[in-house]
């Protein structure tokens, strides 16, 4: 059961990141549609409230665990890419991009996204920005793997992401050539956990892998973001006793 529902929440995400296609309530950071109420908006978003095991969550001061599971292995493909608004975030959509190898299964990476704030925090303190790479094994299951960013140079893997964001919802832009390959840090040291997906209808059972060391982008390309979603970030979510696995190396 666990699966299938992750099965219909990918459906939506692929359309627009958790959001259910159709008739979905209307949902947002702020105001009466903000995260503490989504639970409120849609029977279907009761997880939001009433799960056990939701992300994000705050990295900072865990007492870890070595990860005793299979290392992860990336082979991704570069090749051409959709950007779209879909009124929440700027998603890629990607084709033929390679997997990630998660605990010994290969996950088929379908799509990146941008929250800024970083929704993963540590100690409180949040990146300016995040990318959150989605992935699907053959049975449905999902897995996200977080890349943060903080303010420095230019992020020339992003370059042409960043000078193509459609600015409005529902807007979409093609992209010739996109690598995410070149989205994942040198050092690849990184936090591992269950827990669900960051919007609504936030379904539980995604593995997550946070990677350690982030990424540089700069000032123009933050703000060029932010222009359009100046905050798009979920609130850290508690822990509930969840085991918090360290693995790679920094």
């Amino acid at each position: 059961m666990k699966t299938e529902m992750l099965a219909a929440a990918l459906c939506a995400l692929l359309a627009a990141p958790a959001a259910f296609a159709g008739h979905e309530a209307h949902w947002s950071y702020s105001g009466r549609t903000g995260a503490e109420h989504w639970a409120d908006l849609d029977k279907r978003f009761a997880g939001c409230r009433g799960g056990a095991a939701q992300s994000p969550v705050d990295l900072g001061g865990v007492q870890e665990k070595e990860d005793g599971g299979a290392a992860m292995a990336f082979a991704y493909r570069g090749g051409a890419a959709e950007l779209v608004n879909n009124g929440h975030t700027i998603q890629a959509n990607l084709r033929g991009a390679g997997t990630a190898r998660i605990d010994g299964a290969a996950y088929q990476l379908l799509q990146f996204h941008f929250h800024t704030p970083s929704e993963t925090t540590f100690d409180g303190k949040a990146y300016p920005l995040a990318a959150h790479l989605v992935h699907r094994d053959a049975e449905g299951r999902l897995a996200v793997v977080a890349v943060l960013f903080r303010l420095g140079e230019e992020n020339a893997a992003l370059k042409p992401v960043f000078a193509s964001l459609p600015a409005h919802k529902g807007e979409k832009r093609k992209l010739a050539a996109l690598d995410p390959a070149l989205l994942l840090p040198g050092a690849r040291g990184y936090y591992a956990y269950m827990g669900s997906l960051t919007t609504p209808p936030c379904s539980e059972g995604v593995r997550w892998r946070v990677f350690r060391t982030p990424l540089e982008i700069s000032a123009a390309q933050l703000a060029a973001f932010r222009a359009l979603y100046p905050m798009n970030a979920r609130p850290a979510q508690p822990l509930n006793g969840r085991e918090i696995r360290s693995g790679g190396a920094d």
